[in-house]
């Protein structure tokens, strides 16, 4: 970017203010990106986490070598290569180093490295030692090879490795994260002998799809035992894109009634969980759930034990809503954003990231062949010159023994070259045993083979595929283990309701005539002797569960729910429905009803019209409502019925003439709205006389009794005296006997 740099008469150079300050945010930006934030693809690592195994390696802290103090590493890496904060420096060996963050670990570490309930617990570094495992061998053991390039490190007086020369691709295996400035990386760990399995896949099949690379990678592989639950379509859509999602869930498994979660989710503390669990528990959220207790020790990492209200409590349907409010079920972020070779940053595809770093891998073992073949050709020009000494082994020594300055001497007699002079003159006396020149023949012999391997498998594009092939399925074989976290295919996590949470007792909900509603504990209640405001009286009652919703009907067909637990105590008057509901001008409430969803309803009006619901169909979120029954003019609502069993069930209807029908409940249909069909035949006549109507409906079992009141008197009826009324839907009924032809109301009772 170029700057408008102007020189004033004092010679000092003056930048506006605004080319300035963006060059330097880009500079500060790509500093971030490139040394800071984002790994490289080609070994996985970031600067810092780079720094510190390199520095390990300098002092000699390999697998195999005995436990040094954490501080004298970090004070190397900071001292050395790494000019920043010893806190934040240690914080990334740490992370290094616990087998709960990396799923395969590069430090060995010893002492309180932290714990997976706090990451953060451990101890400082004066009191912890540490050295590399056996996997950081798959960085380093190429490293003095010639594989990379080298730089000068802060202050220009050692040198650091650019990057490491990774045998697999780590950038998958141990991911990782961070934050850069207008990007971020988000990098999951996946299986070593997965990613190495596509790996040669993709090395022998160069042109293979991205569905031929998840027959290997099945998906992420964290270093828990929690399940991944994110569909398969869902994964290679974030493998094709290279962004995306990941769910994991916590294992659990019912002993003798009582839930274990023996699994969490990777990063998921689990004194976090039995906190937020807990904490519902406390709040009165979890009424199916009596104790919570923490069972972990070093035998069983994790175990939390979840004690259940009784045996009859759904356990799977508990932890789902488990999954859905606390962090047993952990969605991770994923951006496959890193370093490329080119140096650049970019998002990657896993087939672009696969092959990219076969590219790199393949450069990295031409690299290191071609070292190896050029010290050996070195060699081989050295032990020519060698072999021509003790072909002349007493000329050599005449020459040496009499010239000030044999080197010149030696290299005009024999032909030889400064290099092969000069190793003739650092012999050692020892050396010039006769038997030394066999061993220089065998050396040579030995030395030409290699040569020739060498050179054949750097001129062979196919014999460096082979070798390369052949050395991740050896590492794969030396690292590789089993996966960690399964991939199954679960329901999706949902929350309990308000309604469910709640504890579900009896309720009986009391509507007046004047619209005020009420609910009282239980069912044995008497709502006609309940205290109603002047004026008011008891009009219709409905028994249910605390957890079901109240469902009100006005006078123009409208339904209207509210929850039962919010309604008032019977111990008042109640609250007018109009102060939560908004009915049309005019209308007042008929009836109230409480049932599961799936529960039928006889909704009807007395002009001899109805049919059957579902509960489920009456519900409505609405203040104002949703039609339901569709009234012809002049008729008025019934109050909704229940039906037992629509296949047996009997419909008796009654109108004012004294006309009585009885028919089976299945010829009404079943509908979620309408007018419905013809119950009874009513008289003709103009709606606004209403000369008759029905004034009674009920629903009756096949044996249950009918009771019928006019006045003082009442009639009881069998199933058999009911036979005379049985008909059509639809007809007229036969007439009452005298005296109960002016019906008030209708019971029914069950047969004993």
């Amino acid at each position: 970017m170029t700057q408008n740099i102007t020189v004033n008469e004092d010679g000092v150079e003056q930048i506006p203010l605004a080319s300035y300050t963006q060059q330097a945010y880009l500079n500060y930006s790509m500093y971030v990106i490139n040394d800071r934030a984002l790994p490289h693809i080609g070994d996985g690592l970031k600067p810092v986490q780079r720094r510190i195994v390199y520095a390990m390696s300098e002092l000699g802290l390999r697998s195999t070598a005995k436990f040094k103090k954490s501080a004298r590493t970090i004070g190397d890496v900071i001292g050395k290569f790494h000019p920043h904060g010893d806190s934040a420096c240690y914080e990334a060996m740490v992370l290094m180093a616990q087998s709960f963050s990396y799923r395969y670990p590069l430090v060995d570490g010893q002492g309180n490295w932290g714990s997976p309930d706090d990451p953060k617990s451990f101890a400082a570094m004066r009191y912890t030692e540490s050295r590399l495992r056996k996997y950081a061998d798959l960085l380093l053991s190429e490293l003095e090879q010639g594989t990379v390039d080298w730089k000068l490190n802060f202050d220009g007086t050692l040198e650091e490795p650019q990057i490491l020369p990774a045998r697999l691709p780590n950038v998958l295996l141990n991911g990782g994260s961070g934050i850069a400035v207008g990007m971020a990386t988000d990098i999951p760990p996946h299986n070593l002998r997965e990613v190495a399995a596509a790996c040669i896949h993709l090395l022998e099949a160069p042109s293979a799809s991205l569905a031929d690379l998840l027959t290997h990678i099945k998906g992420p592989d964290f270093p828990t035992a929690a399940e991944i639950i994110s569909p398969a379509a869902e994964i290679q859509a974030l493998y094709e894109s290279g962004r995306g999602s990941i769910k994991a869930r916590a294992v659990y498994q019912v002993e003798s009634g009582d839930i274990v979660i023996t699994a969490l989710p990777w990063q998921v503390s689990g004194a976090k969980v039995l906190e937020q669990i807990a904490a519902q528990m406390q709040k009165k959220k979890l009424p199916m759930v009596v104790d919570l207790r923490d069972e972990s020790d070093h035998e069983n990492p994790t175990r939390i034990v979840i004690v259940p209200r009784s045996n009859r409590i759904d356990a799977d349907a508990l932890m789902l809503h488990l999954f859905a409010t606390t962090d047993l079920e952990r969605t991770y972020r994923v951006n496959f954003n890193m370093i490329g070779s080119n140096g650049r940053p970019q998002v990657k595809d896993l087939r672009s990231l696969l092959s990219e770093w076969l590219e790199f891998r393949t450069q990295t073992v031409r690299r290191r062949l071609q070292n190896r073949l050029d010290r050996i050709l070195q060699r081989l020009h050295i032990l020519e010159g060698l072999l021509t000494a003790f072909l002349n082994i007493d000329e050599v020594i005449h020459i040496i023994r009499t010239e000030d300055k044999p080197r010149p001497v030696l290299m005009a007699r024999f032909g030889l070259s400064e290099v092969q002079a000069e190793a003739i003159l650092e012999l050692k006396l020892r050396h010039l045993a006769k038997l030394e020149e066999v061993k220089i023949r065998a050396e040579q012999q030995e030395l030409d083979a290699e040569r020739e391997r060498l050179e054949q498998t750097l001129g062979s594009a196919a014999r460096l595929k082979t070798l390369i092939r052949k050395e991740i399925a050896q590492d794969a074989e030396d690292f590789g283990d089993a996966r960690c976290s399964p991939i199954v295919a679960r329901p999706e996590a949902s929350a309990f309701s308000e309604t469910e949470l709640m504890s579900t007792e009896p309720v009986t909900v009391v509507l007046s005539a004047r619209g005020w509603a009420r609910a009282a504990k239980g069912h044995d209640l008497d709502p006609a002797s309940l205290q109603y405001k002047a004026g008011d009286e008891f009009k219709f009652a409905a028994k249910g569960r605390s957890n079901q919703n109240a469902i009100f009907i006005d006078s123009t067909g409208r339904t209207y729910s509210l929850p039962s637990h919010t309604l008032p105590s019977a111990r008042g008057q109640g609250e007018p429905l109009t102060g939560r509901l908004t009915p049309e001008s005019g209308a007042t409430f008929e009836g109230v009803l409480m049932a599961e969803d799936t529960q039928r309803v006889l909704l009807a009006s007395d002009a001899g019209y109805g049919f059957v619901a579902r509960v489920e169909d009456l519900q409505s979120k609405n203040k104002s409502g949703k039609s339901v029954l569709k009234l012809p003019s002049g008729a008025r609502v019934l109050p909704p019925l229940l039906v037992g069993d629509y296949t047996q069930d009997l419909v008796v209807a009654i109108s004012n003439e004294g006309r009585m029908l009885m028919f089976a409940m299945a010829e009404l249909p079943e509908l979620p709205r309408g007018k419905g069909n013809k119950i009874l035949s009513i008289a003709s006549a103009r709606a606004s006389e209403r000369q008759e109507y029905v004034v009674a409906l009920c629903v009756l079992g096949p044996r249950d009794t009918l009771v019928v009141h006019a006045g003082r008197r009442h009639l009881s009826m069998k199933p058999a005296d009911l036979e005379h009324y049985r008909g059509e839907r639809g007809r007229r009924g036969n007439k009452l006997p005298r005296g109960f032809q002016n019906v008030d109301r209708v019971e029914v009772s069950a047969q004993v």
